[in-house]
């Protein structure tokens, strides 16, 4: 499968109501370490209590910031009064939805200090990696089963296109990932896709069979203070002068 060099282009809220009229697909890059102290202002009783579960500072930091921005995507992409207005939950596979909203279909990955966060009208499963070295004899005898391997030498790269590949697929499909490592994910019946971006991350889509619009960028939120403030959105619509611009947009169709 062919890999596609990215650069990410980067989008603020306004931008998203008219991405979201283009696309079936808007997948999100956010750095996690822009949010020094994250609060919990934005969270409902019940994910509140989901945080409580977590049991260290990275995964509760991690929670809060992919929902809060999470919320803020929605908020604007739903045209909500507010951010507060939208509620997260994880089904009984696991996968994040939003109350009230099942027609849409949320997959989120991190990578060290990066969220991925897609939103889609189909169904879809994602894994990011950040580019590092790997220890190969313990890591191929997984990935036996994959495009990506035939036997020949591989990289780390090679590597990691394959890790991620069999994790978005595995999200895609509701199966766990330990019970199926030595297993070949089912790709005949999926379109999947792969990329690098910005030199530094790899990352695997897989959703429905067909051709989907696409768009990948990274959500530039350095105007807003998470920590505290609230949003309404439609004012910030409302006051936003201009046209959108994205530089991303591709057919998502199975790759040979």
């Amino acid at each position: 499968m062919h890999t596609r060099n990215l650069i990410l282009p980067s989008v603020t809220l306004e931008n998203i109501p008219f991405l979201w009229a283009k696309n079936d697909i808007l997948i999100f890059f956010i750095d996690m370490n822009s949010y020094d102290s994250p609060g919990t202002e934005f969270l409902d009783n019940h994910e509140k209590e989901n945080l409580e579960k977590l049991q260290t500072l990275y995964f509760k930091k991690r929670f809060i910031v992919s929902r809060t921005v999470l919320k803020h995507i929605l908020c604007c992409l739903l045209n909500k009064e507010s951010s507060l207005d939208i509620s997260t939950y994880k089904d009984r596979h696991g996968e994040v939805r939003i109350f009230n909203h099942d027609d849409l279909h949320i997959c989120i990955s991190y990578s060290e200090n990066i969220a991925a966060i897609a939103i889609s009208r189909v169904k879809i499963g994602i894994d990011i990696e950040i580019k590092r070295p790997f220890e190969l004899k313990k890591t191929l005898k997984y990935l036996h089963n994959t495009p990506f391997y035939s036997g020949k030498p591989v990289d780390d790269v090679g590597i990691l296109k394959a890790w991620t590949l069999k994790e978005a697929y595995c999200k895609y499909s509701n199966i766990d990932m330990l019970s199926s490592l030595n297993k070949k994910p089912g790709l005949d019946n999926v379109s999947y896709f792969n990329f690098l971006l910005n030199g530094k991350y790899i990352l695997s889509i897989v959703t429905e069979m067909g051709q989907h619009i696409f768009n990948l960028s990274y959500l530039d939120l350095s105007y807003l203070d998470l920590s505290y403030l609230d949003l309404s959105c439609l004012e910030k619509i409302n006051s936003y002068q201009g046209e959108a611009v994205w530089k991303t947009t591709e057919n998502l169709s199975k790759q040979e």
